[in-house]
Order: structure tokens, then C-alpha cells, then sequence
């Protein structure tokens, strides 16, 4: 059985993505912050759960001996969590609170990312999948006829793009497993306040996708749900 380790898995993407996994079969773990939410969530799914915060070295590492110690190994980590930052004027963004974003959404998957990868190594077909946004696309951010063009996210928009590169470095010089880059596209999530167009089961077509591509699937790639994404 394919184990599956969904991080910020406790609700909107995450949550969904963690239902969709485990009706194909996986045995979905997800990864939570806050206890409470975590094992509430993981009730209502019918799937496992681990504490995790990806801005903590500590907590990462007591989250990857627990995988290994409970299930006994992983074969598709799904680099999920992450936070919006602000949505505020270009002139309101600061120091702290763009490092903040980048700290959660960039530094937590090279965190995650290496807790993980002695495990990953030892399965038959190890995945990752890093979920990313069109925010971070320099393709999508210079095509005017999008939304996220119009849009000073400034951290988080820079933390994402930041995600892109990671992805395709590890993919370069991590050939054993397949890592690649997803962008849900403009989904109705708490991060909006549900005002995306695209339903949380639609922004998460192309994780499912990526997360169930096996040992011979690509690597080093970016798509969303209708395919080829531009960087």
C-alpha cells in the first residue's frame, strides 16, 4: 500500500486531497500543526495523522521518526502547508512579514523535504508534490488577462516563486525520486475567503495527478489542472 503524508492536511486543499488519495487507495497521513484540528480532521476522513510544523527543525524531525516508527516508511510526500501573508497595499508589506511567508511555504518544504527523503529513498517509487500558485509563475504574473496580475502579494507571491526553483533543483539533483510542482489555480479556500471559482475538488486535480504518477512519471514539472504550467 502506498503511504501518503499530506502536510497542512487538516482542511481545504489539504483535506480534499487526503478524501480523493485514500479513495485510491493510499494510506493518507496528514501532517497538522494543531493536534486538535489534526485528529479531528483525520476522524472525519477515516486516515492517519501526525503533529507537524514546518517552520520547527524539531517538530519536522519527531513528525519523519513518527512516520517511520508507526507505518514504516513513505512512498509521496505532498508539500502542502502554507500561509497567505497579508493582502494588503504594496506599501504595508514589511521585513518580518514577508520572512514570515517565506519561512512557512519555502524553508518548510527544504525542512520537510529532508526529514523525508531518507525515508522516500527506500520506497519502490517515491514522490514529492509541492503545491505552489499562479501567484508565483513569472509566465502568469505577466499575462494581464489573469487575476493574479493583478495582485501585490508580495511574500507570498516571492515564496512561491521560490517553491518553483526548489522544485526544480531537487528534481535535478534528486533523480531517485520524481518531484514536481502543481499550482491549484484560483480555488474557493479560507485563503481567498472562498471566493475562487474553482471548487476545493477541482484545485486539486492536478495533486492527485502528480501524487499518483509512480516510479515512471515525470519529474521536474509544473502544471495545473488543464496542464503545462509557463515559470
Amino acid at each position: 500500500m502506498t503511504t501518503t503524508l499530506i502536510t497542512g492536511g487538516n482542511k481545504s486543499l489539504g483535506f480534499e486531497t487526503a478524501r480523493r488519495l485514500k479513495e485510491h487507495g493510499h494510506r493518507v497521513v496528514i501532517g497538522a500543526r494543531d493536534a486538535g484540528r489534526g485528529q479531528r480532521a483525520a476522524e472525519e476522513l477515516g486516515v492517519e495523522w501526525v503533529e507537524i510544523d514546518v517552520t520547527s527543525d524539531e517538530s519536522v524531525a519527531m513528525a519523519a521518526k513518527a512516520v517511520r516508527e508507526r507505518f514504516g516508511g513513505l512512498d509521496v510526500l505532498v508539500n502542502n502547508a502554507g500561509i497567505s501573508g497579508p493582502f494588503a497595499a504594496i506599501e504595508e508589506f514589511d521585513g518580518p512579514g514577508v520572512l514570515a511567508v517565506l519561512d512557512t511555504n519555502t524553508v518548510g518544504i527544504v525542512r520537510t523535504t529532508h526529514a523525508f527523503l531518507p525515508l522516500l529513498r527506500e520506497s519502490a517509487a517515491p514522490v514529492i508534490v509541492n503545491v505552489t500558485s499562479g501567484l508565483g509563475s513569472f509566465t502568469v504574473r505577466g499575462d494581464s488577462s489573469r487575476i493574479e496580475s493583478t495582485l501585490p502579494t508580495v511574500g507570498y507571491s516571492a515564496s512561491k516563486a521560490a517553491v518553483n526553483m526548489l522544485t526544480s533543483v531537487y528534481a535535478q539533483f534528486v533523480p531517485d525520486v520524481r518531484i514536481n510542482v502543481v499550482d491549484p489555480g484560483y480555488t474557493a479556500t479560507d485563503f481567498n475567503g472562498h471566493s475562487g471559482p474553482q471548487t476545493v475538488t477541482e484545485g486539486t486535480d492536478a495533486i492527485v495527478v502528480m501524487a499518483t504518477i509512480g516510479a515512471d512519471g515525470p519529474t521536474g514539472t509544473f502544471t495545473d489542472r488543464h496542464g503545462a504550467v509557463g515559470w
